[in-house]
C-alpha cells in the first residue's frame, strides 16, 4: 500500500522497468530471428499486435474525437515512427550484434537536436556542437569496428548503418509531429499509427508471412516474438506514461542509459555478442556525447530563463 501512495518510487520504478524490458529486446528480437522469424515478419506482428492491444486498451480510456485530417497525420506520422523506424531497426539487429545495435539506439537525442535544428530552429550551443561531435565520434569508431570484424558476433556495418538510420526516422518524426501527438493520450495516438502501418507494412511482407513455414519456428522463438509485441511496445509504453507524469525529461532522459546496459550484458551472457575495446570506447563517447545534448538548454528553456530574469 506504501509502494501505490509513493508516486515518486513508483515513476521511477516504472521508467526503470521500460528500459530494462527495451534493453532486453535487442537480444531476444536478435535470438528469435535467428530461430527462424524472418525480420520483416517480426516487424509485422509487432505492427498488429501493438495496434490490437492499443485498440483494445483505448476502450478503456477516455475516448477522444480525432478529426480526419489529424487521422490522415498520424497516417504519415507512422510512416516515420513505426514503418521505416521498424523496418530499418529489425533488418539491421537480424544482421549486426545486439551490443552495436542498442549502443545505436542511444544516439536518438543527438539526431533528434540537428533535426530541431534545421526543421524547429533550436539554437546550437557550444555544448551541444560538442555533444553532436563526440557521439559521431563513437559512432564512427563503432561503425569502423564492424567494417574490420570478421565475426558477426561483433558486428556487421550494413546492420551498423540500418539502425542508425532508424534512428534518424524517428528524430525527424520527433520534430515534424511532436505538436500533432501531444494532443491526444498515448492510447489515440499509438492506436492509429499501429493501425496505419499494420497497413503499409502488410503489402511488404505478405509473401513472407505466406511462405514462411511456421512449423519450423521452435515455441522459444514465439515467446520471444511475443515478448517484444507485449512486453517491448505495449507495456513499456503504459510503464513509461506513469512515469512521465511524475518525473522531468532530464530525469527519465538518464535512465535511458539503462538500457543499452542490459543489452549489452544479456547479449554477451547468451552468446549473441562479442564485447571489443573498441566498443566499450564507443559507449562511452555516445553517453557523454548524449548526455552532452540533453543537458544544454532548448529553445524552450531559454524563452523560460529570459522570462524569470526580466521579472527580477
Amino acid at each position: 500500500m506504501q509502494f501505490r501512495n509513493n508516486r515518486p518510487l513508483t515513476a521511477h520504478v516504472s521508467i526503470l522497468a521500460a528500459e530494462v524490458c527495451w534493453g532486453l529486446m535487442s537480444p531476444i528480437g536478435k535470438d528469435a530471428m535467428a530461430h527462424g522469424i524472418p525480420n520483416i515478419d517480426l516487424v509485422t506482428f509487432r505492427a498488429i499486435g501493438a495496434a490490437m492491444l492499443f485498440w483494445i486498451a483505448s476502450l478503456f480510456a477516455k475516448r477522444e474525437h480525432v478529426p480526419l485530417r489529424d487521422i490522415l497525420l498520424l497516417g504519415a506520422a507512422s510512416l516515420l515512427a513505426v514503418v521505416f523506424n521498424q523496418c530499418l531497426f529489425t533488418i539491421g539487429l537480424s544482421y549486426t550484434s545486439p551490443v552495436n545495435a542498442s549502443i545505436v539506439t542511444t544516439s536518438l537525442p543527438i539526431f533528434a537536436m540537428i533535426f530541431s535544428f534545421l526543421i524547429l530552429h533550436e539554437p546550437l550551443s557550444a555544448k551541444k556542437v560538442s555533444g553532436v561531435l563526440v557521439g559521431c565520434l563513437g559512432a564512427v569508431i563503432l561503425i569502423l569496428t564492424s567494417a574490420q570484424a570478421a565475426n558477426a558476433k561483433v558486428g556487421d556495418i550494413r546492420g551498423d548503418l540500418l539502425c542508425m538510420a532508424a534512428q534518424c526516422s524517428f528524430a525527424l518524426y520527433l520534430s515534424l509531429f511532436s505538436p500533432l501527438v501531444r494532443r491526444y493520450s498515448v492510447f489515440t495516438v499509438n492506436k492509429w499509427m499501429f493501425l496505419w502501418a499494420t497497413i503499409f507494412i502488410l503489402p511488404l511482407s505478405g509473401n513472407s508471412l505466406a511462405t514462411n513455414d511456421c512449423s519450423l519456428v521452435p515455441a522459444s522463438a514465439w515467446l520471444e516474438a511475443a515478448y517484444v509485441v507485449v512486453m517491448g511496445t505495449f507495456v513499456c509504453f503504459m510503464l513509461m506514461m506513469v512515469g512521465q507524469k511524475t518525473l522531468r525529461p532530464t530525469v527519465v532522459s538518464i535512465y535511458n542509459n539503462v538500457q543499452p546496459i542490459v543489452s549489452v550484458a544479456v547479449s554477451v551472457a547468451m552468446g549473441l555478442s562479442i564485447l571489443r575495446w573498441s566498443q566499450g570506447l564507443a559507449i562511452v563517447l555516445v553517453f557523454t556525447g548524449v548526455w552532452m545534448v540533453t543537458k544544454s538548454k532548448s529553445k524552450g528553456d531559454l524563452a523560460t530563463q529570459k522570462e524569470h530574469s526580466d521579472d527580477k
